[in-house]
């Protein structure tokens, strides 16, 4: 068994990525993730370069970390300067962290066109920093940047860099594809050679510029470097790095014979969280998650096609390449147009419907001549309930619509002041009920004008409230008489379900997403608890 080391270097590298921002405790509870995670190294920061970098440093013993450890990045002491005397040193060492990365010229283009220095001076650059900084009792890894692209233009002097770092204590020498440029059938075999000529243990960070970064990591990993480099969800610089996430994937699912994320006592299990591991930073920088990201997307397992729905519902494995379950991921079963039976049968939780094939038909029509006309029920799973159960002819609505009116008003002053106001009538049960609201817009003023005409009547609405609203145009050619769809998110605090409406009007394509939102709830707060146990599914996670 081979243990691959993981390197995380989200908190530095990943930062550098366009629209990526970290506070201080965004980065001290990042850490705190990655190290339970069972990552075996954190990259905080670049001490030097600002003080959010610093304070996380000083701050870094509060993490109690338990299977990580920390490191400081840096770059190898300033020309015609002391190691001793370098400012970056000295920053590297007050981090007081257990081990230092230190990023080196290893092209002879930087060196000289780029950095400036000689051959010789850029090699004692790299001697002096890590003999100064493991005669601190630091333990160094260097970086060796631009590594490939030097390589192929001198691979003698790309090599000797190496030997220089490895013969001034460094315990690792870390190849980097820095420009993002080579492929994996070069990184493979380039990595097979230093492999032959240095005993120090090899690292590999690759940059995405090719959208290749993930299988330049693997195939440098197979070649022989034992730590991977990179970042969670890929985030970085350009076209980002590496993506932790599927390189720690596929080593502990695709290769049996490596070990990644491992906690302090060598247990292994840690892809288990990788799904809550990448939504958590996805959540913490701000950043919208990509629904199609390998492994832990949320259509990374979602089924939409009927042959296939029809095909996992016999064998899941005709359709998946691993159990979801095994990356802290869950199967969807998706209906549209292109669905079939299996996918209607897939998505309800009533035995009548389950099994009634001709319902099941009439429910696969009606989703089709809906989706025809720009309706979506993908992330609209309590819509789709209700269309099941109104095709069933099984639908109690709480409430009736009789009438609304949403009027807008803009004064003349240039203030921006503008006043919003819904008046909705409806009929609930033998009472009819008449009310008016004010709110932030047409859809706040109808939402609350609901709300005051049933509240009295279903209190438990008190804890409904709406998470997201979306819109969409659907078919923008018609200008201004587009279509428009839609959508609703709402939870009561435990549970999260989605609504749509589609019309040629916002207003109205708003009511009918906010009133099924509203129905779903009161119907199923309505319904009895259910005294027999709810019927497995076999598609469902």
């Amino acid at each position: 068994m081979r243990t691959i080391e993981i390197y995380d270097t989200t908190l530095r590298d990943g930062s550098q990525g366009e629209g990526v921002n970290f506070s201080l405790e965004d980065k001290l509870s990042i850490a705190k993730r990655l190290d339970e995670a069972g990552v075996n190294f954190i990259e905080g920061g670049y001490p030097l370069s600002n003080p959010k970098d610093s304070q996380f440093f000083s701050r870094a013993s509060e993490l109690g970390l338990k299977n990580a450890k920390l490191c400081a990045f840096g770059m190898t002491r300033r020309r015609g300067m002391k190691a001793r005397l370098d400012p970056g040193m000295k920053a590297l060492l007050q981090a007081s962290t257990p081990v230092v990365t230190i990023v080196g010229k290893t092209s002879s283009f930087h060196v000289e066109t780029v950095l400036g220095v000689s051959r010789d001076e850029n090699l004692s650059m790299i001697c002096d920093t890590v003999e100064y900084l493991t005669s601190e009792s630091r333990e160094v890894f260097y970086d060796a940047e631009h590594f490939f692209d030097g390589w192929k233009l001198d691979s003698t002097y790309s090599l000797e860099t190496l030997h220089a770092a490895a013969a001034s204590g460094a315990t690792r020498l870390v190849l980097c594809d820095t420009n993002g440029g080579t492929l994996p059938t070069e990184v493979a075999a380039i990595v097979a050679e230093v492999a032959k000529a240095i005993a120090i243990p090899l690292g590999i960070h690759c940059h995405n510029d090719c959208d290749v970064a993930v299988a330049n990591t693997l195939s440098a990993i197979n070649a022989g470097c034992i730590q991977a480099q990179g970042t969670i969800n890929g985030i970085g610089e350009r076209c980002g790095n590496a993506d932790i996430i599927s390189v720690a994937a596929n080593l502990a699912l695709k290769l049996p014979e490596t070990v990644v994320l491992a906690n302090a006592r060598g247990e292994a299990g840690g892809v288990a969280h990788l799904t809550e591991l990448s939504r958590f930073v996805y959540e913490t920088a701000n950043m919208s998650y990509r629904p199609g990201q390998p492994f832990v997307g949320a259509s990374a397992f979602a089924h939409k096609g009927g042959m296939h729905v029809h095909a996992i519902a016999k064998s899941t494995k005709s359709y998946e390449h691993i159990s979801p379950e095994l990356v802290g991921n869950s199967r969807r079963v998706l209906v549209s147009e292109l669905s079939g039976r299996s996918n209607i049968a897939a998505m309800v939780n009533r035995p009548d419907v389950k099994n009634d094939r001709i319902l099941l038909d009439k429910v696969l029509q009606e989703v089709c001549r809906l989706e025809n006309e720009g309706w979506q029920f993908e992330a609209a799973d309590a819509s789709f309930e209700l269309l099941v159960d109104r095709s069933a002819g099984t639908f109690e609505p709480q409430f009736k619509k009789l009438a609304y009116n949403v009027e807008v008003e803009s004064s003349g002053a240039e203030d921006g002041n503008v006043r919003t106001e819904a008046t909705v009538k409806l009929s609930v049960g033998h009472n009819i009920r008449h009310e008016v609201a004010e709110g932030d817009g047409p859809v706040n003023a109808l939402d609350a004008a609901l709300r005051k005409a049933l509240a009295s009547i279903f209190p438990q609405l008190n804890r409904m409230h709406l998470l997201d609203y979306k819109v969409r145009v659907i078919n923008a050619q018609e200008g201004t008489a587009a279509r428009v769809r839609v959508s609703i998110e709402s939870t009561d605090g435990d549970r999260v379900w989605g609504t749509v409406g589609v019309s040629e009007n916002v207003i109205e394509a708003s009511w009918l997403a906010l009133a099924d939102s509203f129905h779903f709830y009161l119907v199923a707060e309505a319904k009895p608890p259910s005294t027999t146990p709810p019927q497995s599914n076999p598609v469902q996670s």
